[in-house]
């Protein structure tokens, strides 16, 4: 089995960052210790951004990931002594090698001589590192022909080196002529996989923040998120404000001298007009600083403001040299590059290709990319009844871009685009629907007032309630034009759950909607159920929760194990709520006889294997146990908030069970992470809907 990876390039900006980006999204899926390596750190010798971005989004550890710096490697390349390069290099990767599963290596960023004496050190080191190379390609601005021959020049230069090339990315192609490259190289090509990857505008985009850090500026407002803006074009203020505001655009950079307040609160002011263009930000120069008046009417549009101390001259020609990288606070460019990796990329190949063992364990971060990537592979489409929340607008932005589910969003389109115009938000993709105007309204009231003609609902009543977005959206899940509904960020669970329960309603099999959460620990992934809809389940609904939360765990890849949690173990306990339990975990056995059971069980028992041992010895699930069901939500809750506060536990949920089709609610206080976990895993509870009981039922 492999244990490193080397990815080198044919030239500087190939876009190693996205392929680094992908393949360890693949590697953090399959393996549990990853580490990354950089033979010359890139940058001023204590900060790589590369480096930096990925030990931040995979939760890396960043000691011993690089062989030396810059300096050190630009005098011994100067003095054509690359063996102690080489060594060093060398010598470092293989000390850091022994902590890892698999390690890494990302080549040089090193401007060499020419791109093949860069080409032919990074050879040199995956040789000696014994690590197979994935090589990139730049086919920035080149045809089919210029890029085959590139092709060619770096795989003769790294066999030549004895390097094993497990695959070649063609990267950064223009998208009209990837399939013109693809065939030449289909038609002309044996051996190892080729894949082509677009030239994405957005990643090369600079964000405001990067303006802020390149230009050694402050930042005076920041407007949250809004840093994350990319910049597509430069407005220079050098005119009054009717003479500037014609020629603004969205996204533009407004520059403008600190001096010119009127400048500055009125490209401000454009953001928060919904018939005006939103600038990206303000760029104040001269060294000004807006006086406090000033200042609060900017803090007030969130739009954010920057202030350098050179001139505008000099400021705007600063600009021009400056490019745009993928940070870790770049949530859309990430999303983006893994979009382009895995809609081309065939992972499962590519697994193959580099030969990884089958992990011994589950880290949350591995649990988490293979939601994703299970919702990606099935791609499915989900509603969201909040269309004008910042956080879902986020969500979905990087959900589509990330080609992981396809999403509707409900609202006034008007009032939606505004709102993502105003957060920098791009909607390319997503569906925008109004359940006031929707052709869909009439079709819905006959359906739902057909569903509650038991309780006197006039069509006339539904006509009114279906064009609440939440009964809307749940009417798209019933008819199965969506696969599901996410929404809780802006109602109550009250509100996200009442319209299921009138019109998904409850499976044959199930007696009640419950709540299971994820729990991921360091090491593995539980179920805790029922955190977060049940009081006070009786005896037969205790069971239910339990088999349902089986159901739950065994669709997400969890061998279901089950522990009915009470204060006391086996028989070693008497009173009402013990019983409660005991009688529940008799019902379970009765009705799945095939699921690994315990209970009454303490908690301690129920998880470590020790203590599982000496309270109830030989029993299989004592101190193995994965699915936890908890007697009633005081103990559910309480449970799951302190294993989540004091084990540095991820909690994923409330997944939602029980229901016909799915439906999840999410925290009022919820982050845009949790929208996009909690949309996976909708996804995937929608590749499980048998269609014969998405019915109305009884």
């Amino acid at each position: 089995m492999s244990d490193s990876l080397y990815i080198t390039s044919t030239t500087i900006r190939a876009g190693k960052a996205v392929v680094a980006l992908g393949t360890l999204e693949t590697l953090a899926r399959k393996v549990g210790r990853v580490g990354v390596f950089r033979p010359v750190l890139d940058g001023d010798g204590d900060h790589d951004a590369l480096i930096d971005l990925l030990t931040d989004r995979y939760q890396l550890r960043p000691d011993h990931a690089y062989g030396m710096g810059y300096a050190e490697a630009a005098h011994l390349m100067a003095a054509g002594d690359t063996s102690r390069l080489v060594a060093a290099s060398v010598d470092a990767f293989l000390r850091m090698k022994g902590h890892y599963d698999f390690v890494l290596v990302i080549g040089t960023d090193f401007t060499g001589p020419s791109p093949s004496t860069e080409l032919a050190l990074n050879a040199e080191l995956a040789a000696n590192m014994g690590a197979p190379v994935l090589s990139v390609v730049n086919g920035h601005e080149l045809d089919a022909a210029a890029i085959e021959s590139s092709m060619d020049a770096s795989s003769g230069v790294l066999t030549g080196h004895g390097c094993t090339v497990v695959a070649t990315i063609v990267n950064r192609v223009a998208p009209d002529r990837v399939e013109s490259v693809r065939s030449r190289i289909a038609a002309r090509r044996r051996g190892a996989p080729v894949y082509v990857l677009r030239d994405l505008p957005v990643l090369s985009a600079l964000t405001v923040e990067e303006v802020a850090v390149g230009l050694g500026g402050e930042v005076l407002v920041s407007g949250g998120d809004a840093l994350q803006r990319e910049v597509e074009a430069y407005v220079a203020g050098s005119g009054h404000l009717q003479t500037m505001l014609p020629i603004l655009t969205d996204g533009a950079l407004v520059v403008a001298s600190g001096d010119r307040a009127d400048l500055a609160v009125g490209s401000a002011a454009c953001a928060l007009s919904r018939d005006m263009p939103t600038p990206s930000g303000v760029l104040l120069t001269n060294g000004y600083r807006p006086d406090p008046m000033t200042r609060s009417l900017l803090e007030a549009s969130g739009m954010p403001v920057v202030a350098v101390e050179t001139d505008t001259y000099t400021t705007l020609h600063l600009l021009e040299g400056l490019r745009g990288e993928i940070r870790a606070t770049s949530r859309r460019k990430i999303a983006a590059a893994l979009g382009e990796f895995t809609s081309v990329v065939d992972v499962e190949e590519f697994t193959s290709l580099i030969r990884l063992s089958h992990p011994d364990v589950v880290t949350p971060l591995m649990f988490t990319i293979g939601l994703l990537e299970r919702a990606r592979a099935v791609r499915t489409r989900i509603v969201m009844p909040e269309g004008t929340d910042e956080r879902i607008l986020r969500a979905a932005e990087e959900l589509v871009n990330a080609g992981v589910v396809d999403i509707t969003l409900l609202g006034d389109p008007a009032d939606i685009l505004a709102k993502s115009v105003s957060v920098g938000v791009d909607l390319a993709g997503i569906e925008l629907v109004d359940p006031a105007t929707s052709p869909l309204r009439e079709e819905f009231a006959r359906e739902y007032a057909s569903l509650r003609a038991h309780k006197g609902l006039t069509f006339e009543q539904a006509f009114d309630t279906v064009v609440d977005a939440t009964y809307f959206g749940t009417m798209l899940v019933q008819t199965g034009r969506v696969g599901g509904m996410v929404s809780g960020a802006a109602h109550t669970t009250a509100q996200t759950i009442r319209p299921a329960l009138e019109i998904i309603r409850t499976r044959p099999d199930a007696l009640l909607v419950s709540s299971a959460f994820l729990m991921c620990l360091p090491d593995r992934v539980v179920v805790f159920a029922d955190c977060a809809v049940n009081p006070d389940p009786t005896a037969e609904e205790l069971a239910d929760i339990a088999i349902s939360s089986a159901n739950t765990a065994g669709a997400f890849g969890i061998e279901p194990r089950i522990a009915m949690v009470s204060y006391s173990t086996g028989t070693s306990g008497t009173g009402s709520d013990v019983d409660k339990v005991r009688a529940a975990t008799q019902l379970v056995a009765e009705r799945r006889p095939d699921l690994p059971l315990a209970g009454p069980i303490q908690y301690d028992a129920a998880v470590d294997e020790g203590v599982g041992a000496a309270k109830l010895p030989g029993n299989p699930v004592a101190g193995h146990a994965t699915v936890l069901v908890f007697p009633d939500l005081n103990t559910g809750n309480t449970t799951y908030k302190a294993v989540q506060r004091s084990a540095d536990a991820i909690a994923i949920g409330p997944v939602l069970q029980g229901l016909r089709r799915p439906i999840n609610d999410l925290s009022r206080g919820c982050t845009v992470p949790d929208i996009v976990n909690t949309v996976a895993i909708t996804a995937i509870q929608a590749q499980y809907v048998n269609p014969s009981e998405s019915g109305a039922g009884s």
